[in-house]
């Protein structure tokens, strides 16, 4: 039998080193980088600095190893029983055969997961727009009324009531419960937002809650919470955990609080200051008052001055009634004796153009015209006589008549009566008539004498 199988041709025979090598190499090649999560157990932490340990979980287990170099950046110290999560890659230990992972980084499994929802959510509700300072309310400077989104049994209303009342009591604080925890509380929280804006009751919305880890914290993460923050008409101040704690809703909010007791102060002003102002305009507002009131207790003083006794004034009126009486009396003694004067007038002038009057005047005026008429004709006459007696004389001075006395004669064409002035105008043979003084005769002429 042993022959047999000493005789079997090609046999690859391989040392231990090499199988374990060879194991190493597959499972390191064939298995990329991947996420463990599980219990830590059996951790060991040599002078090396590096971590060995354990993970496991309630079926089986793998031991691991977290060089130096690595687990230099993780920010906790591993601990006994602490869950985590790992991204290894897979590899074997040749000296020993032993299966194992090398861890290359190391977070607690619970925050880590919810880490990379946080980081996942907060980058798409960022790009969408939802942390922009555009979309930023802003506070009431004194709030009318608040609404408090919380747990009421909490220890974050107790800071948050304790702060209002000593900074500004008096405001009204409506105290809206939810649960800040758990799965309900996400939708709670969203519905107490809604209702708070539906209420038509309070200008601002404190939304806070005490601290805790990530997974408490967890609610004030969900996108249900941010939208409703978003959509919120009321300005929201976000105040949730302690002052290192951000969430969501922080990012979204009008406003972010580091605590909640600080949340109430930024929401209310401090009442001392405000008291020490108005103390300050109560004085401001003292003086003015008493400057004006010394302003109209002047001009009243010289109103009074200027005041006369009601009597001084109807004798005033009384004498100003006598004088426009006497005023009128003589005007209306003025006004009778002018128009009586007019009608004297008036019955004169009527009298002296009565028809009577009238016709006797026109008769004088007849009378006057007819004698003047007739001094008129005699005297035209008168005129003209002597006129003619005038012309007469120059008439018979000049008259041919008077020149034919004196030797002349006066020669005519006999049969046309031209006046024969020239020599030119006769010729022989021609009749003319020749007047002389006492008569004419008529006669042919011969010749011309040159």
């Amino acid at each position: 039998m042993n022959d047999l199988f000493s005789k079997t041709p090609d046999r690859e025979i391989l040392s231990v080193t090499q199988l374990n090598r060879q194991a190493r190499q597959l499972l390191e090649t064939h298995l990329p980088l991947l996420w463990v999560e599980g219990e830590l157990s059996n951790v060991s932490i040599p002078s090396s600095g590096h971590w060995y340990f354990t993970l496991k979980d309630d079926q089986a287990q793998v031991r691991c190893c977290m060089f130096r170099n690595r687990n230099m950046t993780v920010r906790f110290k591993p601990q006994q029983g602490q869950h985590v999560l790992i991204r290894a890659r897979v590899s074997l230990y040749e000296g020993r055969g032993d299966y194992q992972i090398i861890a290359e980084h190391m977070e607690e499994a619970g925050s880590g997961a919810l880490q990379r929802a946080f980081d996942e959510l907060k980058h798409r509700l960022s790009t969408e727009g939802l942390f922009n300072e555009a979309h930023k309310k802003a506070l009431p400077k004194i709030p009318r009324h608040i609404a408090v989104i919380t747990s009421p049994t909490g220890a974050a209303i107790r800071d948050v009531l304790s702060v209002l009342e000593r900074r500004f009591a008096g405001i009204p604080v409506t105290v809206i419960p939810v649960a800040v925890q758990g799965k309900e509380s996400a939708p709670q929280i969203a519905k107490a937002i809604a209702l708070a804006n539906r209420a038509d009751l309070f200008d601002v919305i404190l939304l806070t809650r005490g601290g805790g880890s990530m997974e408490d914290l967890w609610s004030f993460n969900e996108e249900i919470v941010a939208r409703a923050i978003f959509n919120s008409q009321l300005p929201i101040v976000s105040a949730v955990g302690h002052e290192v704690d951000f969430t969501i809703a922080d990012f979204v909010a009008d406003l972010r609080a580091p605590t909640p007791s600080a949340a109430a102060e930024l929401l209310v002003p401090d009442g001392d200051e405000w008291l020490d102002k108005f103390i300050g305009f109560e004085v401001l507002l003292e003086d003015a008052l008493l400057r004006k009131l010394a302003q109209l207790q002047k001009h009243l003083h010289h109103l009074r001055q200027r005041l006369r006794h009601p009597r001084e004034r109807l004798e005033q009126q009384a004498q100003r009634l006598d004088n426009l009486e006497l005023r009128l009396k003589n005007h209306i003694k003025n006004l009778l004796s002018r128009h009586q004067h007019q009608l004297s007038q008036l019955r004169l002038r009527m009298q002296a153009h009565h028809p009577q009057v009238r016709l006797a005047q026109m008769r004088e005026r007849l009378n006057a015209a007819q004698a003047q008429l007739h001094k008129a004709q005699f005297t035209y006459i008168d005129r003209q006589k002597l006129r003619l007696a005038t012309a007469a004389r120059m008439l018979n001075t000049l008259s041919p008549l008077n020149t034919l006395e004196r030797g002349f004669a006066l020669a005519s064409d006999a049969q046309s009566g031209r006046i024969i002035t020239h020599q030119q105008q006769v010729q022989p043979g021609q009749r003319i008539h020749t007047r002389v003084a006492g008569g004419g005769f008529h006669s042919v002429i011969e010749s011309l004498d040159p």
